[in-house]
């Protein structure tokens, strides 16, 4: 198992009452895609998994998902939330062991996500005064932040019938940094272009890659996240998604071998889980 650099009640004090940068934010990363965001306008969550389950959900079926990294805390920790945004509603991005938790301790906290997932929302018993429905081209506020959301391909562009994604990646500014977290998706044809189109410090990006006969459905493997950075060019490509479930990752060094291939100005940085890098404009 591996272990978080810091975890538990002194990761949840270095996260709450640490002070935060007058300008730029700290980055958290939290395990799989999940990320803490603070910055002097608060504290931001993307795409949380803090607990078993699914561990539990799937542990006597022929997909097994063994836990690689333990939770560095749970989402009843976390009391300071202002903004918890969910990519999609796969568990290890919407988990029903964290989100729930979340919320009750972090009581003024808003959870931003597809709207074209609400049932399934409202299906895990979320207050839905709580719940802010969000679709491509949608903006929210929050957290000191300004968050845009933007499709993702999770193999393909998905719709419900009213024409929504159910799968989205954020545009996250915050404390005079433009960052883009994937959520699950493809390097699909057309997001370098929109993205190129700014100014990014980071981009989150996934690193796992696809796998439909193992159940592991498309996203960018580390070549293809190399190859999006290269060419959106932010100052920072920050890789997620491995080494949560023994099933379904790549081995780091896969994205280390594959970054040599940036540019000079763009700086791979691999996090380790629980620990604390801050990011200045």
């Amino acid at each position: 198992m591996i272990e978080p650099v810091l975890s538990g009640a002194a990761l949840v004090r270095e996260i709450e009452q640490d002070p935060p940068p007058d300008a730029g934010a700290v980055v958290w990363w939290t395990g799989q895609s999940g990320f803490l965001i603070r910055s002097a306008g608060g504290l931001l969550g993307v795409d949380l998994y803090l607990s078993e389950h699914l561990t539990h959900k799937y542990e006597k079926t022929n997909r097994p998902h063994v836990r690689m990294t333990r939770a560095p805390l749970r989402g009843g920790d976390l009391a300071t939330v202002d903004l918890l945004l969910a990519s999609h509603k796969h568990s290890d991005h919407l988990d029903p062991g964290t989100v729930p938790d979340l919320l009750a301790a972090s009581t003024s906290a808003k959870l931003v996500f597809p709207e074209a997932i609400r049932a399934h929302a409202l299906g895990m018993g979320l207050d839905e005064s709580r719940l802010i429905g969000i679709d491509a081209g949608g903006e929210v506020r929050g957290a000191g932040a300004r968050v845009r959301a933007i499709p993702s391909a999770h193999e393909e562009f998905d719709r419900d019938a009213a024409g929504r994604h159910p799968y989205l990646g954020f545009i996250i500014e915050v404390g005079g940094l433009r960052m883009y977290h994937s959520g699950d998706s493809l390097a699909y044809e057309g997001l370098a272009e929109a993205l190129a189109a700014e100014r990014f410090d980071v981009l989150f990006l996934p690193i796992n890659g696809r796998d439909p006969s193992r159940g592991v459905p498309g996203n960018m493997g580390a070549a293809e996240a190399v190859e999006l950075a290269a060419r959106v060019r932010p100052r920072f490509v920050v890789p997620h998604h491995y080494d949560m479930f023994t099933f379904n990752t790549v081995p780091i060094r896969e994205f280390e071998d594959q970054a040599r291939r940036l540019p000079a100005e763009v700086e791979p940085r691999v996090l380790k889980c629980g620990e604390r890098w801050e990011i200045r404009p």
